[in-house]
């Protein structure tokens, strides 16, 4: 007869798969510490040599990383999702920065109205919560802040649409963003005229978002983008431009 007998689970394969689960579900991220050891051990009710184990088996998967003095930590996957190489042709080539925009239109138009129709209530007022931060960063005149606060609004939409897949692959791109591999977001929107139409844009996502109307959500998130490709087109014709200026200086004053 194929029937076995049932085996107790040990605890540390339990603790395993609800670490594992967190990372996957994106609730556990890339470079967040975990608990002490006896803190944790406590909220999962475990003991401390059943979470050691869970811990060095989560080690050797590449999942968790111990830094000497300091603790436990989610890995940074998300870089193994480029190399550096092709981190450097994106970071050199305008070509890029236009592709990622268009691929970004595609995919948050896509999860906007996954997250306008899946998203949960509590996954709305998240959304919610950072635009109200955005406003408040807005009106002190923080740019760098409400700028970090517009990245944070964009990935609580993607995690809003439940689909782990699409999580991962948009935390890399916007980690790459972070890091200023396509474009500075600071300096681009530095200007007032600019950072008002940016935050008047976010907040029709938001309304369409808490409307839970996905056409009207998909249909702001991509005129959203539309309008940072038009801005940065106009930067770097204005960048060309001044280069044409200067020489023309240059040659007037050998005159």
């Amino acid at each position: 007869m194929p029937f076995q007998k049932v085996q107790t689970e040990k605890l540390s394969v339990a603790v395993v798969q609800q670490i594992e689960l967190l990372i996957l579900r994106g609730i556990l991220r890339p470079g967040e510490r975990l608990p002490p050891e006896r803190e944790l051990a406590e909220r999962m009710g475990v003991s401390r040599p059943s979470l050691r184990d869970a811990i060095s088996e989560l080690q050797q998967q590449g999942l968790l990383t111990a830094k000497a003095g300091s603790g436990i930590y989610v890995a940074e996957v998300l870089g193994s999702a480029f190399s550096p190489a092709l981190i450097r042709l994106f970071g050199s080539h305008d070509e890029a920065v236009f592709d990622y925009l268009s691929f970004r239109r595609d995919m948050e138009g896509l999860t906007a109205e996954r997250a306008a129709r899946l998203g949960s209530n509590s996954d709305l007022k998240v959304i919610q919560t950072i635009f109200d931060k955005m406003e408040a960063a807005h009106d002190r005149n923080a740019a760098e802040d409400e700028a970090q606060l517009d990245a944070q609004f964009h990935m609580a939409i993607i995690e809003a649409s439940h689909n782990v897949v699409m999580l991962h692959m948009m935390r890399s791109m916007f980690d790459l963003l972070r890091q200023g591999v396509f474009y500075n977001r600071q300096i681009m929107f530095q200007q007032q005229t600019t950072r008002e139409a940016i935050l008047d844009q976010h907040r029709a996502i938001n309304t369409a978002l808490q409307a839970r109307d996905p056409a009207a959500a998909r249909a702001a998130v991509e005129a959203h983008l539309n309008y940072v490709e038009q801005c940065l087109w106009d930067r770097k014709k204005a960048e060309r431009n001044e280069a044409i200026a200067r020489q023309k200086l240059m040659h007037e004053a050998k005159d």
